[in-house]
């Protein structure tokens, strides 16, 4: 029974340390424009069912079923991502833009290991980046570039004034001359519990195929005749300081209780041992 116990408290410590890990990730990100908080979702481990009725007769009238069901510890289940929307910062700056719809993306171009990848983030704080051939290109505050409908927006250098508007337009001035260099490639995600996060703010979709998915399914294009964003504004955080404080305290006393079982576990096994 001390090493059952022992082994149920040592499993659920384990899956509530990722709970604190991800509550302080949600805290140390409340500052973050576009970040979503993570949520962990705990579920059992198998149970083993003990059968002590030696004669079924004196179960007469039991609801429950037979036996006694003993669980073995919890894990984490899944961690989602809270999309709701966040609130509204004005900034003022011409190139910060705030989605104004839930499971709207930004989609971005990431390397990884030599070969590109579509990100997808919220966080609309965008900036222009020399490539050193006469033009700048449109890209995120870490650097990556973002996509328009058409590619990666790119345009000439020595501009008066850019700005983008609500239907995701790059507007840059030249003189007393408008040209749209491009829109920004906003997406609708379906099924937006499929999104993995990756770090830097930004999210993916696995291996739809072998989940049995187009990414048609998945992943639309936002319609271009309506308003999209909000421009000279970023998304806060969706991060609620006061819940995860909360939460952080809950599952730092269910920790405790839990290494409190595994030291009072091996007190009575001690206890055991030194019966003679």
């Amino acid at each position: 029974m001390t090493i059952r116990m022992m082994g149920q408290a040592s499993a659920a410590m384990k899956a509530l340390q990722h709970k604190l890990d991800t509550i302080g990730h949600n805290l140390a990100n409340s500052n973050t424009h576009g970040y979503k908080a993570r949520k962990v979702e705990f579920q059992s481990l198998l149970k083993q069912n003990i059968n002590n009725l030696s004669d079924p007769n004196n179960a007469r009238g039991r609801i429950t079923p037979n036996g006694i069901r003993v669980g073995t510890g919890a894990k984490v289940g899944t961690t989602n991502s809270n999309l709701a929307l966040g609130a509204m910062q004005v900034t003022g700056r011409n190139l910060d833009t705030m989605l104004l719809h839930e499971n709207h993306f930004y989609q971005i171009r990431v390397q990884q290991d030599g070969v590109d990848e579509i990100r997808y983030t919220r966080n609309g704080a965008f900036y222009v980046t020399p490539l050193g051939n006469g033009q700048v290109e449109l890209v995120t505050s870490d650097g990556y570039p973002v996509y328009g409908v058409n590619g990666p927006i790119r345009f000439n250098d020595h501009f008066d004034a850019i700005r983008i508007n609500e239907r995701g337009e790059v507007i840059v001035t030249y003189g007393t001359t408008d040209v749209v260099a491009g829109r920004l490639a906003i997406v609708e995600i379906v099924r937006p519990r499929l999104l993995e996060a990756v770090g830097d703010n930004a999210f993916r979709l696995p291996d739809l195929a072998a989940l049995g998915y187009n990414l048609d399914e998945i992943v639309r294009m936002a319609p271009g005749d309506v308003p999209l964003v909000k421009n000279q504004a970023l998304e806060t955080s969706n991060v609620s300081i006061q819940e995860e404080m909360t939460d952080m305290i809950i599952t730092q006393r269910a920790y405790q209780l839990n290494a409190r079982a595994i030291t009072t576990a091996d007190q009575m096994q001690g206890l055991i041992n030194q019966l003679r």
